[in-house]
């Protein structure tokens, strides 16, 4: 462990025992895929978390609230790599309205620039989906619950009592605040992202870090198996870096000097 250890802090991951090239060769060419699902999924789960844990909040008990309840909680209750099964069954075998997997087509090289945009959007949809699955529904409850609490804290409701409305409370004091607990999970999110992909990319066939690790935990291939547990690792601490730099924009209390 010491030999492999010292290897790594000099950039060298080993060499892979099938394939016989190097870890981090095979590792890079896979990185942008993982990237662009990643990047995308933070962007669509933040995008509907926070929106829809403050409607949910404003509207606490309402039926809007209730259904929406439901519907997270049963996409909670469904893991992704499932539901991309399910949606693959649907709209790929049955309806044949999106491919089978994979990011391009057969011809995606023959395409024009424009063809070729809206070829990888056409095989980005369901792995995306269940992607976001697997991913909003705690931030979405944990943005409600924080919103529900800062509503009923004393300064928001001091600051309705002197005739600030409602919805200026909501936006100015109460919102900037409940952004803390989910500026904190950031760095997380990074981390479960990628192991997360490991089954999804499978379903899919998406040539990815994840079905890199899914097919090198069954080769017993151990060195590209330690390589992306480095890597993961490393997008952990930069995830957690980002989460403090996200707490100091959110939170004046603290600060980077």
């Amino acid at each position: 462990y010491a030999e492999w250890l010292g290897k790594v802090l000099t950039g060298d991951l080993g060499t892979s025992t099938r394939y016989y090239d190097p870890v981090w060769d095979m590792i890079k060419s896979r990185i942008p895929i993982s990237l662009y699902f990643g990047v995308l999924t933070m962007i669509l789960t933040y995008g509907v978390c926070i929106p829809l844990g403050l409607a949910k909040a404003i509207r606490h008990k309402s039926v809007f609230d209730n259904v929406s309840s439901v519907v997270v909680f049963i996409g909670y209750a469904i893991p992704g790599w499932v539901a991309g099964v399910l949606m693959l069954m649907l709209f790929s075998s049955r309806w044949e309205i999106f491919p089978l997997g994979g990011l391009t087509s057969d011809m995606f090289f023959e395409y024009s620039a424009w063809e070729k945009v809206m070829d990888i959007a056409w095989h980005t949809v369901l792995p995306l989906t269940a992607f976001v699955i697997g991913s909003f529904t705690v931030m979405t409850f944990l943005m409600k619950n924080t919103v529900m609490d800062n509503l009923a804290s004393d300064y928001v409701r001091t600051a309705i009592a002197k005739g600030l409305p409602f919805k200026k409370a909501v936006f100015n004091h109460a919102l900037r605040n409940s952004l803390i607990p989910i500026a904190t999970h950031f760095g997380n999110n990074i981390s479960i992202i990628l192991a997360g992909s490991f089954l999804i990319e499978k379903v899919f066939n998406i040539n990815g870090i994840g079905l890199l690790g899914y097919e090198s935990i069954l080769d017993r291939d151990y060195p590209v198996v330690m390589g992306i547990l480095v890597i993961s690792s490393l997008l952990l601490m930069i995830g957690n870096i980002l989460s403090d730099i996200c707490v100091a924009m959110v939170d004046p209390r603290v600060q980077f000097k």
